[in-house]
């Protein structure tokens, strides 16, 4: 709606315009969860993820000890999630290999975003636990969020939406095309 429009009933009485975001019920639901829940590998999507198409797993580069994805709810355009392949919950329970694979990859994923998309800084982190804020508790992963100057701009803040300038899928494809071999 502009200003000029007319508002009915049904409209919120507020007076703001709304960007609907329908697609983000599935997550804030949990109408996806597997029926078994996410603790078991069985119904992981980081423990799936690997075995299907990339184009469907969002899956951006592979190692042997460690996958990089993106992440199918992004703060942010190329928001992508290192993943071990083994299903483990807890940083303390990576081995030493597996370990400075993750490291590897978060850094590779730092290079790769700042060479297709110019990202200004990234966040790092891990949640550990539930109470943590992880989404998916039972499978360690390590996010990678690129920033930008202003990228916190009113709409998250005030229209509580986040705008995303291109589908998942071509993000993938871009940084997929630009890691390293």
């Amino acid at each position: 709606m502009t200003g000029a429009e007319e508002h009915t009933d049904r409209d919120m009485a507020d007076g703001l315009d709304r960007l609907w975001t329908p697609h983000r019920m599935t997550y804030i639901s949990g109408e996806d969860r597997p029926e078994g829940g996410y603790e078991r590998p069985s119904g992981c999507p980081f423990c799936l993820a690997p075995a299907r198409p990339p184009e469907e797993s969002l899956v951006v580069a592979r190692g042997g000890h460690v996958f990089v994805v993106l992440n199918l709810y992004p703060y942010n355009p190329g928001h992508l999630l290192v993943c071990p392949y083994r299903h483990v919950a807890d940083y303390t329970d990576l081995d030493g290999p597996e370990t400075a694979e993750l490291a590897s990859f978060t850094q590779a994923a730092m290079r790769v975003i700042r060479k297709v998309s110019s990202a200004h800084g990234f966040n790092l982190g891990m949640n550990q636990g539930g109470v943590a804020g992880a989404g998916i508790a039972a499978h360690l992963h390590q996010h990678v969020v690129p920033r930008w100057g202003g990228d916190a701009n009113f709409m998250p803040v005030i229209g509580r939406t986040k705008v995303l300038p291109q589908l998942l899928g071509d993000t993938r494809d871009l940084l997929a095309r630009a890691w390293p071999s």
